[in-house]
């Protein structure tokens, strides 16, 4: 059974930072692709960071030089280093593994940006 567990979200004040992590399981995670995404109300998921099985990145135009994506396939984990968080950050966010037509994705993580 695949699981996809996140955590790390939270309340932080505008400019802070959060660590979100994502633990994975049921999976060969070292061959899958992981990537962050997010959801607000009434809007598309969209993308804001992925990283391949070989470590490349790409990044939302958005969160380029804020937000880093990791990941530690000894742990497998993947995480997503968030800093100079803005009140436009805050919604849900979720943990994906993609291998070829195979797609996980875990139950998310609430962000809220606020003062």
């Amino acid at each position: 059974q695949v699981q996809l567990v996140e955590s790390g979200g939270g309340l932080v004040q505008p400019g802070g930072s959060l660590r979100l992590s994502c633990a994975a399981s049921g999976i060969t995670f070292s061959i899958y692709a992981m990537g962050w995404y997010r959801q607000a109300p009434g809007k598309q998921r969209e993308l804001v960071a992925a990283i391949t099985k070989t470590g490349s990145t790409n990044y939302a135009d958005s969160v380029k030089g804020r937000f880093t994506i990791s990941r530690d396939n000894a742990k497998n984990t993947v995480y997503l280093q968030m800093s100079s968080l803005k009140p436009e950050d805050t919604t849900v966010y979720y943990c994906n593994a993609h291998y070829g037509l195979l797609d996980y994705w875990g139950q998310g993580t609430q962000v809220t940006v606020s003062s």
